[in-house]
């Protein structure tokens, strides 16, 4: 059992963008071994909001609305990159934008379909419970 007020916490924010098909982006960070979504730590004084749209435009180039992100929650989980570390991630939601390259330290791209299984690549924050509320909440056909 894990005693989470005892972990370190690094504080993130991250974005869900989706394809016409309702697949949420994931990317892969140089470095590591693990998909996740694209998003990063806050500057100095940025809001989580603020962090989302420029983590998203340093990564992916893609210059997002910041009145159009959707608060999905606020996850915890083990850090994916950072042994001994738990990730606090603010998690929104963007309208879909075209993707069309990583940039910075992104060197991967991939989409993820909500009913394919999830790989074990997946970082734990995305796994556990980004994703699984992505699920609950799309319409059943």
């Amino acid at each position: 059992m894990r005693a989470s007020e005892a972990i370190p916490t690094i504080k993130v924010s991250a974005v869900v963008l989706r394809d016409d098909r309702g697949a949420v982006l994931t990317v892969r960070k140089r470095g590591s071994t693990r998909f996740m979504l694209p998003g990063g730590k806050p500057d100095m004084g940025e809001s989580a909001e603020e962090t989302a749209v420029r983590e998203v435009r340093e990564e992916l180039s893609i210059n997002l609305e910041p009145t159009a992100l959707r608060l999905i929650g606020v996850f915890r989980a083990e850090a994916a990159n950072e042994p001994g570390f738990d990730v606090e991630s603010t998690v929104f939601e963007h309208p879909p934008v075209p993707v069309s390259q990583p940039a910075a330290e992104i060197v991967e791209l991939r989409w993820q379909l909500l009913e394919e299984p999830y790989p074990a690549d997946l970082a734990p924050l995305l796994a556990e419970h980004v994703l699984p509320v992505l699920a609950q909440r799309q319409p059943r056909v």
